[in-house]
């Protein structure tokens, strides 16, 4: 029988204690990553067979890396925090990828739900947790057969060693709009983490003890989804963010929060971590300028210009015939003033300011601010 998720009321940060956590200690051999384009270090770009066209990755690589960003990810900063190098993507197989301190399966537009006909990626949680198995069971066996691949694949006991991270569940409930009243939405959120928990589940049992989650950010800011259902200003907030996009993905991470916590207790030799991306996210917006932001939701490489900047027939750097004319969707002169890079996803420069507030450890249930000497070794 699937276990019952629990609803709760809205609560303040840290309303729960997990008394049998663990704080996280960040010293891990090796990462493994689950998600979406959040997350998502090239993996759709190979699986699918495209290349996302410049100015994606201008900042940091010089190139297109994969990434819906112009520069690096908030896992890229995590890694460079834990002092690990980058994670390769599981389904790049070009330039003999190493997966000795990791491996990333999170893939853009991934769901946790079951990938559908009309899903932007076939590679949902479940896939991805399969994908992780497959991995594990194959390095086990080269391992086996010759030392000659451990400079390449992690030792057998790095899995049981390993931080297992988690940032899934924003396309499950974005585009659930465009079919759904949000009602219908809001009831579809147990459903949706009785999947992820299964996954979890398969991956406990695979030996995995560390797990980090992220919740989901307020993707009623983005401009995708305010231009898309943002036309009547009655339902946009004082910040001009979607209020019923905010409040779906405020009622999943109540209930992601009361999962960990059921998972804590479940898995009483696991350490679970949840960490509150949407507050972080959120603050930003509301407070871009304090941090040295000029454009808190208009998107810095699109078409239309102001106030969005952003048009669904057009993504970042591509060339179109649009009404006639040849239209761009081009970068800004200076991604660091914005927010948001392409209408979906954030600039370099925001996902800098989200990951030194993760490395606070204030946001993370339970925290994690005496572990934090390692700080001093962060490159950014």
């Amino acid at each position: 029988m699937a276990a019952k998720i629990i609803s709760l009321p809205i609560l303040t940060l840290f309303s729960f204690i997990l008394p049998l956590a663990n704080s996280i200690d960040f010293h891990y051999p090796t990462v493994f990553n689950f998600g979406d384009s959040n997350s998502d270090t090239g993996g759709l770009a190979a699986g699918l067979g495209f290349r996302l066209a410049p100015p994606n990755g201008q900042i940091y690589f010089k190139t297109s890396s994969g990434r819906f960003c112009d520069g690096r990810l908030i896992i890229d900063f995590l890694m460079d925090a834990m002092d690990l190098p980058f994670l390769n993507a599981y389904l790049d197989s070009i330039g003999v990828p190493s997966f000795r301190k990791g491996c990333n399966f999170a893939t853009a537009g991934s769901t946790i739900l079951p990938a559908t006909a009309t899903s932007v990626s076939p590679f949902s949680f479940g896939i991805q947790v399969a994908q992780f198995l497959r991995f594990k069971a194959r390095v086990i066996e080269l391992i086996a057969k010759s030392k000659k691949f451990e400079k390449y694949l992690p030792k057998e006991e790095y899995f049981d060693e390993a931080l297992y991270m988690f940032d899934i569940g924003q396309n499950d409930l974005a585009g659930a709009f465009y079919s759904k009243s949000l009602d219908q939405i809001l009831a579809s959120i147990p459903t949706i983490l009785v999947e992820f928990e299964n996954g979890i589940k398969k991956l406990y049992d695979q030996g995995a003890r560390n797990f980090w989650i992220h919740n989901t950010g307020p993707f009623g800011c983005l401009p995708q989804n305010v231009a898309r259902f943002g036309t009547d200003p009655s339902k946009l907030d004082e910040l001009g963010c979607l209020s019923a996009q905010n409040q779906a993905a405020k009622l999943f991470n109540i209930q992601l929060h009361a999962l960990c916590i059921k998972l804590q207790a479940q898995y009483v030799d696991a350490n679970v971590t949840f960490v509150d991306i949407f507050n972080i996210k959120f603050n930003l917006i509301a407070n871009y300028s304090r941090y040295g932001f000029e454009q808190p939701i208009m998107a810095c490489c699109g078409y239309g210009g102001p106030p969005l900047n952003y048009d669904s027939r057009i993504s970042c750097g591509q060339t179109k015939i649009l009404n006639g004319t040849s239209a761009t969707a081009k970068g800004c002169s200076d991604s660091t003033e914005y927010v948001n890079w392409d209408g979906i996803h954030y600039t370099e420069a925001a996902n800098q300011y989200v990951s030194s507030q993760i490395l606070t450890g204030k946001y993370s249930d339970p925290p994690f601010a005496e572990k934090m000497p390692f700080l001093l070794k962060l490159k950014f």
